[in-house]
């Protein structure tokens, strides 16, 4: 039999000595007497370091406590009852009020956060949680920053899917990051990709909502042209009576139909009576866009064909989202209900603007199986027998994605290896960059062209910045392109010969003449941000269910924010692309005051009742 080290009769030593105390007074005299003797040699025999008569007493104790001090099934069964608890216990502590270790499900907040990034996130960023509940024990509005990153749970919130289960045992709800955008009293207005607002005391943030080190990420004010939709109950004729618009959240619009079954529409106050839908928030500076072949110009849109150029693509752009002239949508069970009217413009592209779409182009995280193509994560996967994932022939199985225009695979852990510029994913040709423009995102056919006035569209939004277009981030012309010059002002043009028609033309950002922040335009059709709620958005528009979906979020749901991301091994491990929170803070020193103050109390205890030597008898 193997000799034990000192440091194994020491734990022999140790859990003998508790169990005898524990049934000391069950003990007939005699076995006390031997246990107890046995115990002494052996202590001080491991004082001494003598490791061979250590080693035999040890033993000779192991064969006592089989005799004697042996557990029944009822103490194993308390004991470890007891410690599973208290190990619980001590974890929900750790993990609502001073940190956790988190995993990224989701590409919600590309390329800042991906999907499998681990994280490190602290529990004391903003106050002190109280554990399992929404709320604080402790909370310092001033330590919240707009544009951090924060992660707060989905409890009592408006939120699809939120329930979870904690340690396989407890149901829970789920936990989110997102990143910071509005505070209350902001109010706050979309142009350009970018955010421009006031404070709650009517001073301009514009510059601090964006900042230079987040100069690639862009916010759309919304996710779709309706919004969230609350239909009323279906009559037996299967159309809708009403419909009620929400976006962020907000009913802002109500769609009905007449007995006629004519589409007829109103807005919510605060808008004035001569504004419509696309006023909101600046929803007019931006459109849903795909590509279409000139067949497929002429089949799904309503420009003349007199006006259509020849073009390799031809990009259209669905926009001014109206909710005083409405539209009727067929659902796939034939249901008639009321849709938001919207206007669609196209504009011809050359292989240059081609080009620069393939260099700026980012998708969602794909997986090619047998030559096609599904969203990672979706539970609609690749292969021979996916009828609507497209293809993407001769392209090795594997995991994917693209951001910046770059293409890479994704290993093992979401660890990212660039993909060279002659593999066959990263070809250009017009196909190639119609599917993954058009569905990069969705990665299904339903979201191809098909029809006018089609309603799944895909997640592709273009804007006007300061005259120039946008897509992707990044321009795709710029003001002085003669192609752009070109398409405005056939725009107008067409809405000389149709009222209904609106050009799609820069608004221009919401500033004075003198290059200050407009506040009565704001103000007027911004969006406030309540008391005590806070506006989150994703990094990633195109693929982030946040404020825009489900709302503000509620400051009792707060509960920290993201330290540094600890794996994958890359360029970006380390701390986070956001605004830097204060390390030292008082809830931060309230927190760790105390776990050293119950760490070292338990270590001391600890010392104490196992420090040798110990009396026995």
């Amino acid at each position: 039999m193997k000799k034990y080290h000192l440091k194994k009769s020491l734990h022999v030593f140790k859990y003998a000595l508790k169990l005898y105390r524990k049934k000391k007074k069950k003990l007939p005299e005699s076995v006390q007497g031997e246990i107890a003797k046995t115990l002494n040699q052996l202590q001080e025999k491991i004082l001494e370091k003598e490791r061979s008569e250590a080693d035999h007493l040890a033993k000779k104790a192991e064969r006592l406590l089989s005799l004697h001090l042996k557990k029944s099934a009822f103490e194993r069964g308390r004991d470890f009852t007891i410690g599973l608890a208290l190990a619980l216990l001590v974890a929900v502590a750790i993990r609502t009020m001073w940190f956790e270790l988190y995993e990224i499900p989701t590409g919600s907040m590309r390329p800042t956060l991906e999907e499998k990034d681990r994280l490190v996130v602290s529990k004391t960023t903003f106050g002190i949680n109280i554990p399992l509940k929404r709320g604080h024990l402790y909370f310092k509005r001033d330590l919240v920053l707009r544009n951090g990153t924060v992660i707060f749970t989905g409890a009592k919130m408006d939120i699809h899917d939120v329930n979870t289960v904690y340690f396989s045992l407890f149901p829970g709800k789920k936990q989110f990051v997102k990143r910071l955008i509005g505070k209350p009293g902001d109010v706050l207005y979309f142009y350009g990709g970018q955010i421009f607002g006031i404070d709650e005391q009517g001073n301009d943030i514009s510059k601090e909502l964006n900042p230079e080190f987040l100069s690639k990420i862009d916010h759309i004010p919304y996710i779709r042209f309706n919004g969230k939709m609350e239909m009323s109950p279906k009559p037996t004729i299967g159309v809708h009576a009403a419909t009620t618009i929400r976006q962020m959240n907000i009913p802002v619009a109500r769609l009905s139909l007449t007995t006629t079954h004519k589409p007829v529409g109103e807005l919510f106050h605060p808008l004035e009576i001569d504004d419509d839908y696309y006023d909101l928030w600046g929803f007019e500076d931006y459109g849903i866009a795909r590509l279409l072949t000139k067949e497929q110009v002429k089949a799904c849109t309503d420009l003349p064909q007199t006006q259509i150029k020849e073009a390799p693509l031809y990009m259209e752009i669905i926009h001014h989202p109206s909710a005083k002239h409405p539209k009727i949508y067929k659902d796939h069970m034939g249901g008639l209900k009321p849709v938001v009217g919207t206007t669609s413009s196209v504009i011809p592209l050359t292989e240059t603007h081609l080009k620069t779409l393939m260099d700026n182009l980012y998708t969602a995280r794909f997986i090619v199986k047998d030559g096609k193509a599904s969203r990672y994560g979706s539970p609609i996967k690749a292969g021979q027998d996916c009828k609507i994932c497209p293809e993407l022939k001769g392209v090795p199985d594997g995991t994917y994605e693209f951001y910046y225009g770059k293409g890479y695979q994704v290993h093992f852990g979401g660890i990212l290896k660039e993909l060279p510029k002659d593999h066959p994913l990263c070809t250009f040709n017009l196909e190639r960059i119609q599917l993954l423009y058009n569905l990069g995102i969705e990665f299904m056919n339903h979201y191809a062209p098909h029809t006018k006035d089609q309603y799944l569209l895909p997640s592709r939004y273009v804007y006007y910045r300061n005259g120039d277009l946008y897509a992707m981030g990044a321009p795709l012309m710029t003001e002085k392109d003669p192609t752009l010059i070109r398409f405005i002002h056939e725009e107008y043009l067409r809405q000389a010969n149709d009222g209904f028609h609106i050009p799609f033309d820069d608004p221009g950002p919401p500033l004075l003449d003198n290059g200050e922040i407009d506040k009565s335009l704001i103000q007027q059709y911004g969006i406030t941000v309540p008391k005590k709620k806070y506006m989150v958005l994703g990094d990633n528009h195109a693929m982030s269910s946040d404020s825009r979906d489900f709302g503000f979020v509620d400051q009792k749901n707060l509960r920290g924010a993201p330290s540094f991301i600890f794996w994958p091994v890359g360029n970006r491990l380390g701390p986070l692309n956001q605004v830097d929170y204060p390390f030292f803070n008082s809830p931060r020193f309230a927190v760790w005051c105390l776990a050293l103050i119950g760490f070292g109390t338990y270590s001391i205890f600890h010392r104490r009742r196992n420090k040798l030597p110990q009396k026995i008898d």
